[in-house]
C-alpha cells in the first residue's frame, strides 16, 4: 500500500472513531435520561417520610391496590376472549360481511378509553337516554328499578377492553394466518369438532403472539387515568394525581409511583420472558387452512360476535358524541379553541420529530456497532413503554424541580437576579416525557424498516468513504422513510390521546384537547366533552388508517 492511501485511510478512521464516540456519548446520555424518572422515583419514595402515605395506607391504599390488580386482570381476560375470538373467527371461518368486520376490528384502536367514557356515561346514566325512556315505558320511578352503574369498575373495565381489544386481535390474527394447515386438519381428521381442534391445536400454537397482546393492554390499563379518574375508580394512577395536586406531597406521590412502577415493570418482565420463548415460523405455510363455511345460527353468531365489538367500541360512541357535540355551545372557531389545538398540534409535532430523531440515533448506533453496551442502551430506551405517563411525570418533575429551585436561590442571592422555573415551568420537559414514554414505539417501526436493508449496504458505504452518520443519513433514512413516517405518525397521536403526564407537567394556561375533555367532563359537561374528544379520535384513526390497509391486504 502506498504511503498516499495510508494518509487517506487514517483520517478516515480518525473521522470515524470521533464519530463513533460522540454518538455513543449522546446515546449513553439519552439512555441515562430515560432512566433518570425510575430512580428518581425510588429515591424520592425512599427518603420522603411523609405523613400523607402512611393516612394512605390506613384508608385507600388496600383499595389502590385491590381496584388496579382486579381492573388489570378482567381488562386482560376480556381483550383475551374478544381479541383472540374475533381473530379466530374472521381468519378460519367464512361468514357474510367477514372482510368488512375484519378490518373494522382494528378501529376503536383510534379512540382513547376515556373518550368512550364519557359518551356512554351520557347514554347510560341515570339522566341519559336510555334510563330515561325505561322510565317513560314503565312508569317507574327512580327507585323502582335497578340499572347498571356504568360509573363503577365493571364501567372502567368495559371502556378499556373496547379500546385494547384490537391488540390482542391483530397479534392473534397474524398467529392464526402464520399456522400450516396440516396440524389443524390432523385434528378435524381424529374426529375433533372446528371449536375443539381450535381449542387443543391453532390456540396453543398462537399462544405466545396472544400472551403479549394481553400483557400490551394490561401494561396500557395500569397506565390508563383519564377512565378510572372520571368513573371514580381509585387506582395508583388516581392516586399519584390525588397525592401530588389535591394533598400537595410529592413524596407520598413518589411512593405511589413507585408502587405502580413496580407493576410496570413486572409486566415488562413478563412480557419480554413471553417474547424470548415465543417461537415463530419462517413464513412458509405447508397448506393454506380452508376456511370453514358457517351457515344457519353459527352465521349469525359469528356476525354478532364480531360485529358487536365494533359497534360498542366505535359506532354507538361516534353517534352518542356527534349527537352531544351538536347540542353543545362550544365554538371550534374560537380563538380558545383554536389555542387548544394549536398546543395540541405543537406537543405532538415536535414529540413526534424528537423521538423519531433520538430513535435512529439509538437503532443506528445499535446497529453500526453491534455490542453489550448498545443493547443495554436500548433496552433502557424501551422500559418507557411499560410506565405510565403519570409516573414518568413524577419521576421528572422531582429533580428539575430541585434543579430549578436550587438555581433560582443561588441566582437570587448571588446576582439577586431570579431564573424562575426554567425547565419545569416549559413545555420541553413535557416533550422529554413524551419522548420517554413513546419512544419503544418509534424504535419498533424502525427496527421494522431496517431488518430488510442488507448489512452489505453499509459495507459498501464504509468501503467507498462513508462516514458512520453520513451512512445513515445518506443511505439508511432515505430507504427507511416510509417506516420512519409511520413512526412520527404514531408518536403524535399517542401524544394527542395522552393524559395523565400533560395534567401533571403542562405549563400554566397551556391545555390541550385532551385536557380540555377531561376539564369538562369533570365539571359534568358531557355535551362541551364531546367535541374535543370527537377532535381526538379523528385525528387517532390516522395510523388506524394505515394499519386496515395493511389487515385489507392480508
Amino acid at each position: 500500500m502506498t504511503d498516499t492511501s495510508q494518509k487517506t485511510i487514517r483520517p478516515l478512521r480518525s473521522s470515524w472513531q470521533v464519530a463513533d464516540k460522540a454518538i455513543g456519548a449522546l446515546v449513553f446520555a439519552i439512555a441515562a435520561f430515560c432512566l433518570l424518572p425510575h430512580i428518581a422515583v425510588l429515591l424520592a419514595a425512599l427518603t420522603s417520610g411523609t405523613d400523607t402515605l402512611r393516612h394512605l395506607a390506613g384508608s385507600v391504599l388496600d383499595d389502590y391496590t385491590l381496584n388496579t390488580a382486579s381492573l388489570v386482570l378482567i381488562v386482560g381476560f376480556g381483550t383475551f376472549m374478544i381479541g383472540t375470538g374475533a381473530a379466530w373467527l374472521v381468519t378460519m371461518t367464512d361468514f357474510p360481511a367477514r372482510r368488512v368486520l375484519e378490518v373494522a376490528l382494528v378501529i376503536p384502536l383510534a379512540f382513547p378509553a376515556y373518550v368512550l367514557a364519557y359518551a356512554y356515561t351520557h347514554v347510560l346514566d341515570h339522566p341519559g337516554i336510555v334510563q330515561t325512556v325505561l322510565r317513560d315505558l314503565t312508569g317507574w320511578g327512580p327507585r323502582d328499578y335497578w340499572f347498571p352503574e356504568i360509573r363503577s369498575m365493571g364501567g372502567a373495565a368495559m371502556m378499556l377492553i373496547l379500546v385494547l381489544y384490537p391488540y390482542v386481535y391483530l397479534l392473534a390474527r397474524a398467529a392464526f394466518l402464520g399456522q400450516s394447515a396440516t396440524t389443524f386438519l390432523a385434528a378435524r381428521s381424529l374426529g375433533k369438532s372446528p371449536a375443539r381442534a381450535f381449542l387443543t391445536v391453532s390456540l396453543p400454537l398462537a399462544r405466545p403472539a396472544i400472551a403479549a397482546g394481553v400483557l400490551l393492554t394490561m401494561m396500557e390499563t395500569i397506565a390508563d387515568f383519564g377512565t378510572v379518574s372520571y368513573f371514580g375508580v381509585q387506582t395508583f394512577a388516581t392516586g399519584i394525581y390525588t397525592s401530588w395536586f389535591s394533598m400537595a406531597d410529592r413524596g407520598a406521590a413518589a411512593q405511589l409511583s413507585l408502587g405502580l412502577l413496580a407493576f410496570a415493570l413486572l409486566l415488562a418482565m413478563l412480557e419480554r420472558a413471553n417474547r424470548g420463548r415465543a417461537q415463530f415460523s419462517n413464513g412458509k405455510r405447508q397448506e393454506v387452512i380452508g376456511r370453514i363455511k358457517l351457515t344457519g345460527l353459527s352465521k349469525m353468531a359469528a356476525m354478532v360476535l364480531c360485529g358487536l365489538p365494533v359497534a360498542m367500541g366505535v359506532v354507538l360512541p361516534v353517534i352518542a358524541l356527534a349527537v352531544m357535540a351538536i347540542g353543545s355551545e362550544q365554538d371550534l372557531l374560537s380563538s380558545r379553541y383554536i389555542g387548544f389545538i394549536t398546543n395540541s398540534l405543537t406537543l405532538a409535532s415536535i414529540a413526534a420529530v424528537v423521538t423519531v430523531i433520538i430513535a435512529v440515533v439509538l437503532g443506528s448506533f445499535a446497529r453500526l456497532r453491534d455490542s453489550r453496551a448498545s443493547s443495554v442502551a436500548l433496552y433502557v430506551a424501551r422500559i418507557g413503554y411499560a410506565v405510565p405517563g403519570g409516573v414518568i411525570a413524577v419521576g421528572l418533575l422531582v429533580p428539575f424541580a430541585a434543579f430549578d429551585n436550587t438555581l433560582d436561590a443561588w441566582m437570587r442571592e448571588t446576582f439577586g437576579i431570579s431564573t424562575g422555573l426554567l425547565f419545569t415551568g416549559s413545555i420541553w420537559l413535557l416533550i422529554g416525557a413524551y419522548l420517554i414514554r413513546f419512544l419503544a414505539a418509534a424504535l419498533g417501526a424502525y427496527e421494522g424498516g431496517i431488518s430488510s436493508v442488507s448489512r452489505n449496504i453499509d459495507a459498501a458505504s464504509r468501503i467507498l468513504g462513508e462516514t458512520a452518520i453520513g451512512t445513515v443519513r445518506r443511505v439508511h433514512v432515505p430507504l427507511l422513510t416510509p417506516s420512519l413516517l409511520t413512526a412520527a405518525l404514531i408518536v403524535f397521536v399517542d401524544v394527542m390521546k395522552e393524559l395523565p403526564a400533560t395534567l401533571i407537567m403542562r405549563p400554566f394556561n397551556f391545555d390541550t384537547l385532551a385536557v380540555q375533555a377531561y376539564r369538562l367532563a369533570s365539571d359534568e359537561r358531557l355535551n362541551g366533552a364531546a367535541v374535543p374528544s370527537l377532535l381526538i379520535g379523528a385525528i387517532g384513526l390516522l395510523p388506524v388508517i394505515l394499519l386496515c390497509r395493511k389487515v385489507a391486504r392480508h
